[in-house]
């Protein structure tokens, strides 16, 4: 368990602000009897938090009903989104919000909550959002390390809770199709595969410049467990409530090596996951990565104990997608687009205008789950290993040499590379 910490309390701003997606009413949404209402509270309250609010507060059967974060400005923003979507539909708000997240889970009248704090936060909100008897939405990456991955699946199934990753692609048709073809023989037998998530894939050392903090915001619970860094607006981008204006970028925090993986955790979470569905390895991984410049190896590469090879490299520009390489042909995939080496391969493309991060799909399967208490589309369990792969990359990296990793056991064959499977905590946060 995490350590309690005191949070002081604060005086909120009160003024007008919708969010970053917007009040949104799907036509027709009918509101179910409280009886059969599933009690959700949001744990970070950022902007793709306000993303999946706006898709979650939408489907039958949830009511919001909480927020916690340690921005007083974010925590006001939830508040008057949620109090004015419930008043537009014609019904009473029952919301309210905490610069505690704890105080928010132990409120026994909660049954789930959504959590899209930074990385370094999630495995202990999660883990104790489980241990409160909360089912849980974790935003991916699932951990910050591979060690805290294997604790959170051991205490999500401990406590017999529902998790959820917002592993979002696995609901999404596209996705869905082109695995299909890849894992039915439709492309022959798969080669190779190609893996892009974007340039200069890997975190970089902290370096922006120390500036003053923001009245409302309070610095060392953001921190939590991870290890100090100086505060800047990049790390935690700002709002305004009077004028409105929502975050202007997505928080940094996920491109440095002391608060985040880079793209290779940010949307590697994405598209490795991807490959590892098509390449049936939900349960497993590879078992040597070579990073670029070693052995041969151009880009970042993954061999599998099949032998087959998957490289971290651009195949169509800049897409950020998967390109499975078949002996009968080939399918690239991306958000945007499908590609295929022959038309029969290729899916009905589904065109909408909704964000794609607040696409209600991979949000209504986690609910149903909830309710069918049974594993949602993406567990706990694949979380962790897309999330490995995504890590072992950056591990490799950063040593500058090829590991061997062993999946069974999630191990290195080198014993000495076994502490890159953790990380320091900071504030008498263990492990």
């Amino acid at each position: 368990m995490s350590k309690k910490n005191t949070f002081s309390r604060r005086a909120f701003l009160g003024t007008s602000i919708l969010g970053v997606a917007g009040l949104t009413l799907i036509p027709g949404c009918k509101i179910t009897p409280p009886s059969d209402t599933l009690r959700i509270g949001f744990i970070g309250l950022g902007r793709q938090s306000m993303y999946l609010l706006s898709s979650f507060i939408n489907i039958k059967g949830v009511k919001i009903v909480a927020g916690a974060d340690v921005y007083g400005r974010k925590n006001e923003r939830f508040l008057q989104y949620v109090t004015a979507y419930y008043k537009e539909i014609g019904e009473k708000a029952d919301v309210k919000v905490y610069d505690d997240y704890r105080e928010l889970l132990d409120r026994q009248d909660i049954d789930a909550v959504v959590i899209a704090s930074p990385d370094h936060w999630h495995y202990h909100m999660a883990t104790d959002a489980v241990s409160a008897g909360k089912d849980v939405y974790l935003e991916k990456p699932l951990t910050f390390t591979i060690a805290e991955g294997k604790k959170l699946v051991e205490a999500v199934r401990n406590a017999d809770a529902i998790l959820g990753v917002g592993s979002q692609q696995r609901s999404d048709p596209n996705f869905r199709h082109a695995v299909k073809m890849a894992q039915e023989g439709n492309l022959g037998l798969i080669e190779k595969v190609d893996v892009f998530v974007g340039e200069n894939p890997h975190p970089t050392p902290y370096n922006e410049p120390k500036e003053e903090l923001p009245a409302d915001l309070q610095w060392n619970p953001w921190l939590g467990p991870n290890p100090f860094v100086h505060y800047n607006h990049v790390l935690n981008p700002p709002i305004s409530l009077n004028p409105p204006q929502d975050e202007k970028i997505w928080g940094a925090w996920r491109w440095y090596k002391e608060t985040g993986g880079g793209l290779m955790t940010d949307w590697g979470a994405h598209m490795f996951d991807i490959a590892q569905w098509g390449l049936r390895m939900d349960g497993s991984g590879p078992v040597k990565i070579i990073p670029a410049g070693f052995e041969g190896a151009a880009y970042l590469k993954y061999i599998y104990d099949s032998g087959l090879e998957m490289e971290v490299k651009p195949f169509n520009g800049e897409t950020r997608g998967v390109k499975f390489w078949g002996s009968d042909g080939w399918i690239e995939i991306s958000r945007d687009a499908f590609n295929a080496s022959d038309e029969s391969l290729k899916p009905v493309v589904n065109e909408t205008d909704v964000p794609y991060e607040a696409r209600a799909g991979h949000h209504e399967n986690f609910i149903q789950a909830m309710k069918d208490h049974v594993d949602p589309e993406v567990p706990v369990e694949i979380g962790h290993r897309t999330n490995t792969v995504c890590v072992l990359g950056n591990i490799a990296h950063e040593l500058g040499q090829p590991v061997e990793w062993d999946p069974a056991s999630e191990s290195f064959s080198d014993d000495t590379n076994a502490k890159q499977l953790t990380r320091a905590y900071n504030n008498d946060y263990t492990l």
